[in-house]
């Protein structure tokens, strides 16, 4: 009996060595990697510092462009494009080629990836979002495109008022993230429109291009300079309304108001009249033009063909005063006056106005 257990407790041994040995030979399987979280997924990106975000725009319309407010009203689509390897996956266990988020509640309530938030620095606080779209390619390429209406404030210098030419610029700033940890860039071409389709009243679009630049950004949740993609437009005014509205008849007013040295010295109530009709009808347009020419501090091409039509013709009624003078007086020398002034005039108000237009646009 001894013998047998003995013999029992042995192979029971050499088994349980068996199985120990074919155990240890095999390998053992690799658990998968545990998915990221969802804490981790809100967060940038780590593996680039700073992630590199591509910005585009696209202008669809410009509604408007104050001038005293100094203000343009317009709408477009920002594009904003960057990688996130942690969004990646396998298009065949998908079952599609890209993963789309359309519309704003598949964008805010379904997509559960970081992304860039860009604000209109210079806004004048009107920013309203049209559409979004949300496109992640299978190695984690994320486009987000959103479609908005934007009121910006831009700076405008209208001394050339109406031949001016301006540039307007939209600054779209980073948020949240300083230079060192999300960086903007434009690449050729990143900002485009039709001109065909851009229609500005009394304006014109000549060109449009994108840079980038710093900015500070401490109210903007960054602890230093933040990163601005900046589309600057440049637009030149259309003059043919205020020259056929103003300029052609004001001018045609001065030159009849000349009439006066044709005149009769003797006649003085009928050249006086004749003046201060001329100085009337220019009153009245300095107030119809209220509404329209710009109400700006600092002098304007514009005001200076206003206050020079308005001087020349109140100098017609000083003229009118000194020849009846010298005709009461017995004077022939009224004659000499009205035959000077017959071109005196016409040269000093057309070259007073050569003289402002150069000194606009040749020395500022």
């Amino acid at each position: 009996m001894t013998t047998e257990r003995c013999r029992a407790v042995l192979c029971a041994a050499a088994l349980v060595i068996c199985c120990s040995r074919t155990a240890a030979a095999q390998p053992v399987a690799e658990s998968p990697p545990a998915p990221p979280s969802e804490a981790s997924l809100l967060a940038p990106p780590t593996a680039e510092k700073p992630i590199v975000v591509r910005a585009s725009f696209q202008l669809l319309s410009v509604t408007e462009i104050g001038d005293e407010a100094e203000k343009i009203a317009f709408s477009g689509i920002l594009t904003l494009v960057w990688k996130d390897a942690r969004q990646a996956f396998d298009p065949a266990k998908e079952g599609a080629s890209e993963r789309v988020f359309s519309g704003n509640y598949q964008f805010n309530e379904i997509a559960p990836g970081w992304y860039p938030q860009v604000t209109l620095a210079n806004s004048l606080g009107q920013y309203d979002s049209r559409a979004v779209v949300l496109r992640v390619r299978p190695d984690g390429t994320s486009t987000l495109s959103e479609e908005f209406d934007g009121v910006a404030k831009v700076a405008l210098d209208i001394r050339r008022f109406p031949f001016d030419r301006q540039r307007l610029e939209l600054v779209f700033r980073a948020f949240g993230f300083d230079v060192t940890e999300m960086m903007l860039t434009a690449e050729p071409h990143s900002a485009a429109a039709d001109r065909s389709l851009i229609e500005m009243p009394q304006w014109s679009l000549e060109g449009i291009e994108a840079s980038t630049r710093t900015m500070h950004a401490e109210d903007s949740g960054g602890m230093g300079a933040a990163s601005a993609f900046v589309v600057a437009l440049d637009v030149k005014r259309q003059p043919l309304f205020m020259v056929r509205l103003v300029v052609v008849p004001l001018c045609l007013i001065v030159v009849l108001s000349w009439s006066v040295f044709w005149m009769d010295r003797s006649s003085v109530g009928d050249r006086m009249a004749v003046s201060f009709v001329g100085i009337l009808t220019a009153v009245a347009y300095q107030i119809t033009l209220v509404g329209i020419v710009p109400n700006v501090s600092y002098f304007t091409l514009m005001n200076g063909f206003l206050n020079l039509s308005f001087m020349l013709m109140c100098a017609t009624v000083v003229i009118n005063l000194y020849v009846g003078a010298l005709d009461k007086r017995g004077h022939e020398r009224g004659d000499r006056v009205d035959r000077r002034c017959r071109w005196l005039f016409p040269v000093a108000y057309f070259g007073i106005n050569a003289l402002m237009l150069a000194a606009a646009f040749l020395v500022s």
